[in-house]
């Protein structure tokens, strides 16, 4: 049987990338997936290649700065599918580069309201829903960056940012755990996707040397000879969300290829 058959799961974030993977593998594995992000043609877009037929999505533009944005997109899971399993935090800001030297605090604290902030307004707005159901989950994507900083490329913004929401994960599972609700985070380091592919695109015409040459500079350093792609990530996150990983919450989940390993 699929893991997600009957439930009703709230995707934040849906782009071509990680979003779109994850919303995909939700209605692949039998549940009901519930599009969020700012852009409403991405949202279109993401759900007609899922769900030609739109009987297993739904979609509102959705910005998670904003409190009441959020509370529209838990209501529409509400109206459409009855109630809310999982929420999945896909949305963030993650295009900010520099380290400290040459931090700008005012975008910082901006890349904070999204992606800690942002996330938790976006749970909060879910949790009437999820106490209602009699529990379900709460997934949140992290980064590899915020345990063990790339070389390759400073974001200190980001990882700082996503660290303090792995921090706070501990936190919501205890005081969701009483309700049957579980918290867990999902840390993908390099992921094939479009955010990566631009990165070896980007780095090969400037260095001017083939992609397959920067590609393997990435893939050297994996246990496994080949990255994680963000469809891994997806399937990771389907896992968490489904009752097989009932007596899983407060934890932390590398998908990386083996990079590192913790």
């Amino acid at each position: 049987m699929p893991l997600l058959t009957g439930k009703t799961v709230v995707v934040s974030g849906v782009g071509a990338g990680l979003g779109h993977q994850v919303a995909a593998a939700v209605v692949r594995d039998g549940g009901n997936a519930v599009l969020g992000a700012r852009t409403e043609a991405n949202l279109a877009k993401s759900a007609a290649e899922i769900d030609p037929d739109g009987t297993c999505t739904a979609y509102r533009a959705t910005d998670i700065t904003d409190e009441g944005q959020c509370a529209a997109l838990a209501e529409l899971a509400r109206e459409r599918f009855g109630g809310i399993d999982a929420v999945v935090h896909v949305a963030a800001w993650d295009s900010h580069f520099g380290g400290l030297q040459d931090a700008d605090f005012a975008t910082w604290q901006s890349v904070i309201d999204v992606n800690l902030l942002g996330t938790l307004r976006m749970t909060r707005a879910c949790l009437p829903s999820l106490k209602a159901g009699g529990g379900g989950c709460v997934v949140f994507i992290g980064t590899q960056s915020a345990v063990a900083a790339p070389s390759q490329v400073k974001q200190a913004a980001y990882a700082a940012s996503k660290g303090a929401l792995t921090s706070a994960m501990y936190s919501l599972a205890r005081e969701l755990g009483p309700h049957r609700i579980r918290v867990n985070t999902v840390l993908p380091g390099w992921m094939w996707g479009p955010p990566v592919q631009a990165y070896v695109q980007f780095t090969a015409q400037t260095e001017g040397v083939p992609e397959a040459e920067v590609l393997g500079r990435l893939t050297e350093r994996m246990a496994l000879p080949e990255l994680a792609t963000d469809g891994d990530v997806a399937d990771a996150v389907v896992f968490l969300s489904s009752d097989r990983a009932r007596a899983i919450t407060g934890q932390s989940l590398l998908v990386n290829a083996g990079e590192l390993m913790r």
